[in-house]
């Protein structure tokens, strides 16, 4: 599914990531694990396509097949679009919008019709237990609940990977335990692969893989 060979990346002189290698099955849960400024969440931005890495000798990065490295910014966006979905710590949702209408935003943007769209919305908040919830802002909603709508739109394109940054960092510990649950039932459910950088040590455990990072590498 992703497959990342010699990944470097440099912010002006300071090295961050030297050299990672990291091949992740399809349906797999990975946690990615390690100290403040090992280079976790710099990994995650460029295996989700949001950054580039700085390209060294056989440096690569394929999903799913696909070359990633050599599309350019419009197929790349459009990659991002149909293919991945995005878990942040802070769930990122806009204020001004419905919880319905949040969840939709992606499919809009992947130019899928409106009604169709509404109705797997619906669905997906439903199954995340929100179906009272749709038309609330998320000014209205708990931490847990907008923590859940921010997934059901990371779903709402059917992507084939999902990464998550600090997904449970900002909830108490009642939501966070049941959004790690919430991973494995979708990945039981829907079949995607998860790639979660976290300080967590329960979900980083709960893993099929935990993998650490130590300046910059992979620990071996």
């Amino acid at each position: 599914m992703i497959k990342a060979k010699n990944i470097h990346k440099y912010y002006d002189s300071l090295h961050v990531l030297k050299g990672v290698d990291l091949h992740i099955k399809k349906g797999e849960i990975i946690s990615i694990v390690g100290a403040s400024g090992a280079g976790k969440t710099t990994l995650l931005q460029i295996l989700g396509t949001l950054d580039k890495p700085n390209i060294e000798k056989e440096t690569s990065l394929n999903i799913n097949g696909e070359d990633i490295l050599n599309m350019n910014d419009k197929t790349l966006s459009k990659f991002r679009n149909q293919h991945l979905g995005f878990i942040f710590q802070f769930h990122q949702l806009l204020p001004e919008f419905t919880a319905l209408e949040n969840v939709c935003i992606p499919a809009y943007i992947a130019g899928k019709e409106k009604a169709t769209t509404e109705i797997e919305a619906k669905r997906l908040l439903d199954y995340l237990g929100l179906s009272h919830r749709i038309h609330h802002k998320p000014n209205a909603l708990s931490g847990g609940e907008q923590q859940r709508v921010a997934v059901a739109r990371a779903l709402i394109n059917k992507p084939l990977v999902i990464f998550a940054d600090e997904p449970s960092g900002n909830l108490d510990t009642a939501s966070a335990e049941n959004l790690h649950q919430l991973f494995f039932k979708l990945r039981e459910e829907f079949g995607q692969t998860f790639v979660i950088v976290t300080h967590n040590e329960e979900l980083a455990n709960m893993a099929d893989r935990k993998l650490v990072m130590v300046d910059g590498l992979i620990s071996k």
